[in-house]
């Protein structure tokens, strides 16, 4: 087993050097998450070798039971897969089964929720570095179910971060710009800073639109500064929408109507408009994620239901905009902008539309386009949300290693800073 493991492991990095995302392969698969023990709205991060345990949840809508597992693929900080063998980053078995599940109850949606704590006693990962999360079906790991991303550091920097008003007048009131510092500790040795260390920059712990890659504008010794206006701005964007979904019964103000079958629930969502000309108002949100709870008396893991979701949004002049995609943005889509969070536009109601199968739960979302001519597919909100300097965002820097001869990206610093606990104003 282990050495067909071995041979599949090497065949899938020689011939997938793409960028692995988050993404479910499967559509009786819903709901998947994996978060820090007793967390769901933190970043999955682990230190190497700590203490740190990861859960992972996940229904199946076919409400059986099927012998799922799991196992790890060390990836670059791009997320293309490093060119090493399992052995070489995972310590023990290379393949875990998932054996805790249960049946749902009371819920008139028949399915099975798994769930597992990572890294178990069988297997964990041995080097710091991106990991990717893949769940797969009767220990065949090409029948892959889906996968998700999750962060193991090695701390060896120090980082001190604060957010700044940008000084370019262009961008003055809609961005908000990253100052930061990386001190290095003497186990680092590094001849070549611009090749050897990589720098990441997450906003709301979306990977599309992070800022990669980002280059030190000094560096000595183990000190590196990064305090570029060029690289370190990005769109401030604008508090997140939301829906309250903890209750099917009682509705809240954001749902229009609700539609109650025998057995299944439709929920309509009233109709969004665009935000970027309204006035900037401060609410506290989630940042772009969700929480599966209910406000009932259940089980928030088996007993609580799904709901058909119905989301609409209305473009100025209820026309389409020109040359422009329009896509679902959050966690509750995975933070992809392709098919599965494309949004269709009704020309008879003049809306754009899309609909989820969502579970019970408190939801953020943003409405994004896409430019069909950009190459790049960059996302933006000017058009439907807005960027508004005051914004609370919060940013996670990421500081990778790459030793001379090294084969892989080694993850040595983190941390996280809120644009508004972390703020500096001009002229400070």
């Amino acid at each position: 087993m282990k050495l067909i493991f071995l041979a599949s492991s090497l065949f899938l990095s020689l011939v997938s050097l793409a960028q692995i995302r988050d993404a479910v392969y499967a559509p009786n698969i819903k709901t998947v998450q994996l978060f820090p023990s007793g967390n769901q709205l933190g970043l999955p991060v682990l230190s190497l070798n700590g203490g740190e345990k990861l859960e992972l949840h996940f229904d199946d809508l076919d409400g059986n039971v099927k012998n799922y597992s799991y196992t790890f693929q060390l990836c670059n900080a791009d997320w293309t897969p490093a060119m090493l063998s399992a052995f070489d980053y995972i310590r023990g078995f290379t393949q875990q089964r998932i054996n805790t599940y249960r049946i749902s109850s009371v819920a008139f949606t028949r399915y099975t929720h798994y769930q597992a704590v990572v890294p178990d006693n069988n297997i964990a990962p041995s080097r710091s570095g991106n990991y990717i999360l893949r769940v797969f079906q009767n220990g065949d790991t090409a029948n892959t179910i889906f996968t998700k991303r999750f962060l193991v550091v090695n701390n060896q920097a120090n980082i001190t971060a604060q957010i700044q008003q940008p000084f370019n007048g262009e961008i003055f009131r809609t961005w908000q710009k990253v100052l930061f510092q990386v001190n290095l500790s003497d186990r680092v040795q590094v001849s070549n800073h611009n090749q050897q260390i990589k720098t990441v920059i997450l906003q709301n712990n979306s990977w599309e639109t992070a800022l990669l890659n980002v280059k030190p504008t000094f560096f000595s010794g183990k000190k590196l500064d990064y305090n570029t206006e060029a690289e370190l701005v990005m769109p401030a964007g604008k508090e997140w929408r939301w829906l309250d979904l903890r209750s099917f019964r009682l509705q809240s103000d954001r749902v229009e109507r609700a539609n109650y079958h025998a057995r299944s629930t439709e929920i309509f969502v009233k109709p969004d408009a665009n935000r970027s000309g309204q006035r900037f108002v401060y609410y506290r949100d989630i940042n772009g994620m969700y929480s599966i709870e209910t406000s009932e008396n259940l089980n928030p893991l088996w007993q609580t239901d799904y709901a058909t979701v119905y989301f609409s949004y209305m473009p100025p002049d209820r026309a389409p905009l020109a040359n422009k995609d329009v896509f679902l943005f959050g966690e509750l889509t995975n933070y992809n902008v392709d098919d599965s969070a494309k949004m269709s536009f009704n020309s008879e109601k003049g809306m754009y539309e899309k609909t989820l199968f969502l579970k019970q739960g408190y939801y953020n979302y943003s409405y994004v386009t896409i430019d069909q001519n950009d190459q790049s597919r960059r996302l933006s909100f000017d058009y439907t949300e807005g960027n508004y300097w005051e914004t609370e965002n919060n940013y996670t820097i990421l500081v990778y290693y790459r030793p001379l001869a090294g084969r892989a990206d080694e993850l040595i610093g983190i941390t996280n800073v809120n644009s508004l606990t972390g703020r500096r104003m001009p002229g400070q």
